[in-house]
């Protein structure tokens, strides 16, 4: 039985390689160029750069000292069953770290997307959105992932104080052009969309950034170009619309076709349904989403959209009968063969209205996990979509999961990160905080991970056990610095950690609150912590 129809009673961040995982018209292309006096900067060889002490960047990466140690403790997360015993998780830094050899870097609030791109030294860039600062920074770090120096490349006047959610990396190893980091804008300023980043430009050009118009403009959590072998010729991105309404499910999925490596000459497309009609709940329409059941099967199409502002696209996805979903979130696609490559997953992180029970006839409540698995010859051909995981589901394998959020997909699983919408009450399977799931994509098996413990934190003044926390940004890193364990990067967006609410403990020890000038003004910010840790141990 769908919990849905309960809810009806209970009112409801100089290279030539780099992997991963705006609004000004400047173009990247030009930052690149910047970009080398960017890592000359860095690395001291240029003369007129190493006179940029205001920054804090006079040392070079070699002379800089790591952070070996943040002041935040491990153990404000959870590893739970089996993988407490296999796993182990390592925090990288927190907004509460000083930096010791650039100590006017200040970790921001709302940590949320994030890719890794090696230097031509050894080191690595990690660049992070930082939501709530409306910014994108650069920390570098050492072989170890030790922190070194951090520095914002897009800051909150680049963005028109539009929030960076999630992003993804497009690499020369995976996509066949790069190195380039994609983010989206979903939420606050006028410049949603999907964002175009060099990863090594110039800091000095953190006040201009550039959107990519062709891609569309949505409430954009992400935008994710799944990998080069997947079509030959071409590049295929996929955007997710996070657009929330309240009486019918307005959040269409998008994909951009364009030849290899172009951004800017390609088409869009929104995701229809073969019976584009509404009807109850797993009934098998597809006007809506919750006309699908899970673990079934339903054949899609793609309908060109001519539209590339937000809301005349929405309007036009909405005329073409495209599927209607509850607030899109994250996207990744399966690594492996081509034919993976072609496999797509997505979250639908729900939403519950009680002065509107029939809401969630139409759209999810808790929270879905999709399968898209593409055409084999084209990427705008006839594809099949599928409810792997669903929460509305009572007795479900995803019941007492809700609101997922990120998703990071590996070869053989899947990661689904929750970010909880408050809706916990409504269902008595949802318990504790904010939850890292697995799902195994070749069996279905569908496990807990890891929980943040707010108990503990909100014991030592991080934050309290009432604002739950969200868990994101986690990419698999394993490839990328050679591991020989599987090695994730993540983090989490501490809500309740913040200088309004706990301003004894939402401070540095140099008594700098949670935000850097050079990202955005303190009267704007919303000083409040955010933590990035390493897992390592998870199967991929």
């Amino acid at each position: 039985m769908k919990k849905s129809k309960n809810l009806l009673i209970k009112a409801l961040f100089l290279s030539f390689l780099g992997m991963a995982v705006m609004s000004c018209d400047g173009e990247d292309g030009v930052d690149g160029t910047n970009g080398i006096d960017g890592v000359d900067g860095v690395d001291g060889a240029d003369g007129a750069d190493g006179s940029d002490g205001a920054d804090g960047q006079d040392l070079t990466l070699s002379e800089s000292i790591p952070l070996t140690s943040s002041v935040t403790p491990n153990e404000i997360f959870e590893l739970k069953g089996a993988f407490a015993g296999s796993a182990n998780l390592n925090m990288i830094m927190s907004s509460a770290d000083i930096l010791e050899s650039d100590s006017t870097f200040v970790y921001g609030s709302y940590m949320d997307g994030a890719a890794l791109f090696p230097t031509e030294d050894g080191n690595y860039a990690l660049i992070n959105n930082l939501e709530a600062d409306y910014s994108i920074a650069r920390i570098m770090l050492n072989s170890e992932l030790q922190p070194l120096q951090g520095d914002y490349i897009v800051n909150s006047t680049a963005t028109a104080f539009t929030a960076m959610c999630s992003g993804s990396a497009i690499t020369v190893e995976e996509h066949g052009f790069g190195p380039l980091y994609l983010s989206g804008g979903e939420w606050g300023g006028n410049a949603k969309g999907v964002y175009k980043v060099n990863p090594f430009r110039a800091k000095e050009n953190r006040v201009e950034v550039e959107r990519l118009p062709a891609l569309g403009e949505w409430s954009t959590e992400n935008a994710v170009a799944i990998g080069k072998d997947a079509y030959t010729s071409q590049t295929v991105i996929f955007m997710g619309d996070d657009h929330s309404d309240n009486t019918y499910p307005q959040a269409h999925f998008g994909m951009y076709v364009g030849a290899r490596g172009d951004l800017y000459g390609g088409k869009l497309y929104v995701l229809r349904g073969k019976n584009p009609i509404e009807s109850l709940p797993g009934e098998g329409g597809q006007l809506f989403e919750m006309g699908m059941a899970e673990d079934i099967a339903y054949d899609v199409e793609w309908v060109e959209v001519t539209e590339r502002t937000i809301d005349e696209l929405n309007q036009e996805a909405i005329d073409l009968s495209a599927i209607g979903f509850q607030r899109i979130e994250d996207i990744d696609w399966r690594r492996g063969s081509a034919e993976a490559n072609r496999e797509v997953y997505f979250n639908a992180t729900g939403r519950i209205r009680g002065d509107n029970p029939d809401l969630n006839l139409r759209g999810t409540g808790f929270g879905r996990v999709y399968k898209l698995e593409l055409n084999e010859n084209d990427p705008t051909g006839d594809a099949v979509l599928t409810v792997v995981v669903d929460g509305d589901v009572e007795g479900g394998k995803g019941d007492g999961m809700h609101s997922p959020d990120n998703i990071m997909v590996t070869e053989n699983y899947a990661y689904i990160q929750e970010d909880p919408n408050g809706y916990a009450d409504l269902n008595a399977d949802i318990t504790g905080f904010a939850k890292l799931w697995q799902l195994d994509l070749n069996t279905g098996a569908f496990v807990e991970v890891m929980e943040c413990n707010q108990t503990v934190a909100a014991g030592l003044g991080i934050g309290n056990t009432t604002s739950m926390w969200e868990i994101t940004g986690l990419f698999d890193v394993t490839d990328i610095i050679g591991a020989s364990e599987p090695t994730f990067i993540g983090g989490a967006q501490v809500h309740g950690w913040n200088y309004s609410t706990t301003p004894e403990t939402a401070v540095r020890a140099d008594g700098l609150k949670f935000v850097d000038p050079t990202a955005i003004s303190e009267g704007s910010a919303s000083l409040e912590g955010s933590v990035l840790f390493k897992l390592t141990g998870l199967p991929r």
